[in-house]
């Protein structure tokens, strides 16, 4: 398969403002189906969610979240099975209609403007939804088609992105004949086609190997880099602490936090060095004691909790200073998986 980055400076993938993206999706799309363009709101962030409700009956799965999703950010929106991710990602796209509360995309109502604001999107869904009898070569083209693209720079785009995606083999194939990854590509690929500059992710690598999600994080990491706004949703923890710039997390319908990645990450504020030194300590030194030292003499490691990155080195250089020798040093620290678990067993 060839590599997944780094095509962008072909092809017509060149980097772009959002404005630029926003207004160049509305053109296409809107030339195509009324013969003249729409404007989008400049300014406006890329997703804006106000008080959204959406029941059940008498089930209530999404209870009043309110958010924002910035031009150019990764966002990850997190939470555990039944928490209200994928009913208000369908709400976002149409899909569900909502009880009550307010969506915009880049500006655009998605209800008084739903036109505007769903060509503006695309949704790579957790679960494949393909037509089982058409080629994936014309799974693109016809995804194209409800966008009101058509023509031979449609058909040449779906040939650009089976390339670039390691598919152009199976081009004329049926998705039933395609592995777990392959299926996975395709349905990044559909999302694609329209060159939204709004891209929500429900699993993007459930089901993938290893060596395949590290090609579709690079990937995104571009896409990102590129101007498309992405929104995650992810059960694997560590991909979204890796990508995400900024995470919601939503619990029992309700947001539970909302923040950058960093912040979230800082508020649990536990990080542990260890060092394992080469010679017994009969004691430990009031000036290691003073760091908050722990001395553990079977396996001759000091241990200092709640350590600062920036406090490692003049530490190691202090055991150095009296005289021990080093012979392993480890530094770990909350991941975004403590936080979260803390997070929703409150």
């Amino acid at each position: 398969m060839p590599r997944l980055a780094s095509w962008f400076e072909t092809d017509g993938f060149a980097p772009r403002s959002m404005d630029s993206m926003v207004k160049a999706s509305l053109d296409r799309c809107s030339v195509a189906q009324n013969g003249s363009p729409e404007r989008s709101p400049s300014g406006a962030p890329a997703l804006r969610v106000e008080r959204l409700v959406k029941r059940y009956g008498d089930f209530v799965a999404v209870d009043g979240i309110s958010l924002a999703v910035e031009r150019g950010d990764f966002f990850g929106f997190l939470g555990p099975n039944g928490a209200g991710k994928t009913t208000t990602i369908n709400a976002v796209v149409g899909l569900a209609t909502i009880t009550s509360g307010k969506i915009e995309v880049f500006g655009h109502d998605n209800a008084r403007q739903w036109r505007e604001a769903r060509r503006l999107i695309g949704l790579s869904p957790q679960e494949y939804n393909f037509d089982r009898y058409l080629s994936i070569r014309d799974v693109l083209i016809y995804q194209a088609g409800y966008y009101g693209l058509r023509g031979p720079a449609v058909r040449a785009r779906a040939d650009v992105l089976l390339d670039k995606f390691g598919l152009t083999s199976k081009a004329n194939e049926t998705f039933i004949r395609l592995s777990g990854g392959m299926k996975r590509r395709l349905t990044l690929a559909r999302a694609l086609i329209h060159e939204p500059p709004l891209l929500i992710l429900d699993e993007p690598t459930a089901g993938v190997d290893v060596e395949l999600r590290i090609e579709l994080w690079a990937l995104l990491r571009e896409l990102n880099a590129n101007g498309t706004t992405i929104i995650l949703t992810t059960h694997y923890l560590e991909e979204a602490e890796s990508l995400c710039k900024n995470i919601a997390i939503i619990e029992g319908g309700r947001l539970v936090a909302m923040d950058s990645t960093a912040k979230l990450l800082a508020r649990r504020g536990s990080a542990t060095l260890r060092v394992t030194v080469g010679n017994p300590l009969q004691a430990v030194s009031p000036a290691l004691a003073a760091r908050g030292a722990r001395y553990d003499a079977p396996t001759r490691t000091l241990q200092f909790e709640g350590i600062a990155p920036s406090a490692i080195a003049p530490t190691l250089g202090e055991l150095q200073s009296e005289g021990y020798t080093i012979e392993d040093v480890q530094f770990t620290r909350s991941s975004l998986q403590d936080v979260f678990l803390d997070l929703v067993r409150r």
